[in-house]
């Protein structure tokens, strides 16, 4: 039996034809549920800040999303932005290319560098695109966000063809541990699939079917 499963979800709307009605419909989703938080795309963190800053939800934004292969520097700029906008919670993507090239000190110092610009304002997530991924570059891109020192390991976008699974989370509850977050996004739309996720491993859960989950009922976006 899982406690509080509202508190596991990041309440997320990153589709690219959202408009701001449907972000203040999830925001008010969020607020009756009390979802740790809502995930959405720095063009919406402000106006989502100004709805929930007198409640116990946060706001949740993505960093170079959903590809990864946006400058450092432009990551950094990102997460500044966010911040000063009002999250506190930042889901940076790996530079995917760079770990599959075997380029571990990039990335590690792609991720690193978003990290120092959250440090003391926000966690910092970090997505490593696990359907793109063999189980070694798993456990690589796991333990250099670990090492750079983020606060969750993801393991999806959403967006690239595949989403989280339950061996891919426990896989990425073994290598960082029991003390670093790992959050399961993409595809989990029901009761029994974010179950599967935290008794996996996750702590955290991305999903658009939030409100689905808690109620028991099939969500349909994989987002």
């Amino acid at each position: 039996m899982v406690e509080n499963l509202a508190k596991y979800i990041d309440h997320t709307l990153l589709k690219p034809d959202t408009t701001k009605e449907s972000i203040l419909e999830i925001v008010a989703e969020a607020k009756e549920f009390e979802f740790a938080s809502v995930c959405v795309n720095p063009h919406w963190v402000s106006l989502c800040y100004e709805q929930l800053k007198d409640t116990n939800v946060k706001v949740c934004t993505v960093i170079g999303f959903p590809l990864g292969a946006t400058s450092t520097e432009t990551k950094i700029f990102e997460t500044k932005q966010a911040i000063s906008d009002g999250a506190t919670e930042v889901d940076m993507v790996i530079n995917i290319g760079e770990l599959k090239a075997g380029n571990d000190e990039f990335v590690k110092q792609d991720i690193l560098a978003v990290v120092d610009a959250a440090k003391g304002k926000a966690l910092t997530k970090v997505i490593i695109e696990t359907s793109l991924l063999s189980d070694d570059e798993k456990v690589r891109a796991s333990k250099l966000a670990q090492e750079a020192g983020a606060d969750f390991v993801k393991t999806s976008t959403g967006f690239s063809g595949g989403g989280a699974t339950i061996e891919d989370v426990a896989l990425m509850r073994k290598t960082v541990g029991p003390d670093m977050g790992v959050k399961a996004s993409g595809g989990v739309r029901d009761l029994a699939g974010a179950k599967a996720m935290i008794e996996a491993g996750a702590t955290r859960i991305g999903a658009s079917s939030g409100v689905a989950i808690v109620q028991g009922n099939q969500g349909t976006s994989d987002y």
